[in-house]
C-alpha cells in the first residue's frame, strides 16, 4: 500500500500543478483579448480577435467563449484553449452586450445601431428573433429562472422587459439618462439599472416593475456628473454591489439592504466593468483610458495590484 501510494504522489508531482484559473479581459482599441492569470496576476496571453471586441462570457462549461465584436457587425465563437477562432454567429449591426440565457443556448445581443435585440441559437448558429426596442440598446441581464431578459436603451432611457417564451417587450420602465448595465438580485426578486449621466442606479420590484429606490453617489473632490455608473456586480453572496463610476476613477462598494454606499475603492483611469476570479476572492475592473486592470481583494476591499493589458479594456469574463 505504501510503495502505490508514494508511486501515485511521484506521479502528481510529474503531472505539475493544474491549470489556473484566468480572466479574459477584452481590449476594444487593440482588437484583442488580454488572459490574466488570477493567481500570478499577469497576463499569459494575447489573442486576436475581430474588430473592437466588447461583450465576452463563457458557455456553461468554458468550452467555448463568446465575444462581441462590435465594428465586425458579429459575435465570435473562440475556443478557449487555443484562442482560435471556430465560428461566427448572426448578431445583427454593431453588437455590443449580451447575455447568456441558462439553457446555454440562446444568446440575447443587444444591437446599438438597429434599436434592436437580436436572439441567437448558438447550436443552429441561426437567428431566432428580432425584438424592438429604445434607441441604442446596451445593457442586457437575464432573470435567474431565464423568462425574463432586460435590455436598457440609452437614448429612450428605458429598461425594456422581454418575455423569453413570446420574445415580446412586455413593458418598459424609465430609468435616468443614459442606462448602460442592468443585473438582476441573486433570488430574481429584484432588477438593478444604472444610468451613467443621470448618475444613478434605479432598484425595481421584478413582480410589478415598481421602482423601490434610486441610488446616488458622492465623492469629495470629483464633480458629481464625472460620477458616472455604469457596469456592477454583486457579491457571492449578494450583500453587496461593486459599481464601476466610470471617469470618476472609483469602485462605489454598496450594500445592497440599506442601499447605502459602504466605500469608494480608486482605480484607473475611466473604470467599466468587472468580473470575480473564479474563487471570488479578488474583482478585476477593467480602465479605459489608462489601458489597464485593477485587481480588489474582496474581503478587505482594497486594490492589490494593477495589471496593464491592452488599449481601452472594456469587458471582462473569467474561467476556471
Amino acid at each position: 500500500m505504501l510503495r502505490i501510494t508514494i508511486q501515485l504522489l511521484t506521479l502528481a508531482a510529474l503531472a505539475g500543478p493544474a491549470g489556473a484559473a484566468e480572466v479574459w479581459i477584452t481590449n476594444e482599441k487593440d482588437n484583442t483579448i488580454s488572459v490574466i492569470d488570477s493567481e500570478s496576476l499577469e497576463v499569459v496571453r494575447t489573442l486576436p480577435t475581430g474588430e473592437r471586441p466588447r461583450g465576452i462570457t463563457f458557455s456553461k462549461d468554458y468550452s467555448r467563449v463568446y465575444i462581441c465584436a462590435s465594428d465586425s457587425d458579429t459575435v465570435q465563437v473562440m475556443d478557449p484553449e487555443t484562442g482560435e477562432i471556430l465560428h461566427n454567429l448572426p448578431s445583427g449591426e454593431d453588437p455590443e452586450q449580451f447575455v447568456l440565457h441558462p439553457d446555454d443556448r440562446h444568446l440575447y445581443i443587444a444591437n446599438e445601431d438597429d434599436a434592436v435585440a437580436t436572439v441567437v441559437d448558438t447550436e443552429s448558429r441561426r437567428v431566432v428573433a428580432q425584438i424592438d426596442v429604445g434607441i441604442e440598446p446596451e445593457g442586457m441581464a437575464v432573470s435567474p429562472d431565464g423568462k425574463l431578459i432586460i435590455t436598457t436603451s440609452e437614448t429612450t432611457n428605458m429598461a425594456h422587459w422581454i418575455d423569453t417564451q413570446t420574445h415580446r417587450v412586455v413593458a418598459n420602465t424609465l430609468v435616468d439618462a443614459r442606462p448602460r448595465h442592468a443585473e438582476f438580485t441573486k433570488d430574481g426578486s429584484k432588477l438593478w439599472v444604472s444610468a451613467e449621466i443621470g448618475g444613478t442606479i434605479s432598484v425595481f420590484r421584478v413582480a410589478d416593475h415598481s421602482e423601490i429606490t434610486k441610488i446616488g453617489f458622492s465623492i469629495r473632490g470629483i464633480r458629481d456628473d464625472a460620477i458616472q455608473p455604469v457596469g456592477f456586480e454583486f457579491s457571492p453572496d449578494g450583500r453587496r454591489a461593486f459599481v464601476a463610476l466610470g471617469p470618476a476613477n472609483h469602485i462605489a462598494v454598496v450594500d445592497t439592504e440599506t442601499y447605502e454606499v459602504e466605500k469608494y475603492i480608486l482605480v484607473g483611469r475611466r473604470v467599466w466593468h468587472m468580473e470575480f476570479s473564479p474563487d471570488k476572492a479578488r474583482l478585476f475592473v477593467t480602465n479605459g483610458v489608462s489601458g489597464d486592470v485593477t485587481v480588489i481583494d474582496t474581503a478587505r476591499l482594497t486594490p492589490i495590484k494593477t495589471v496593464k493589458v491592452g488599449r481601452f479594456p472594456w469587458g471582462a469574463a473569467a474561467r476556471p
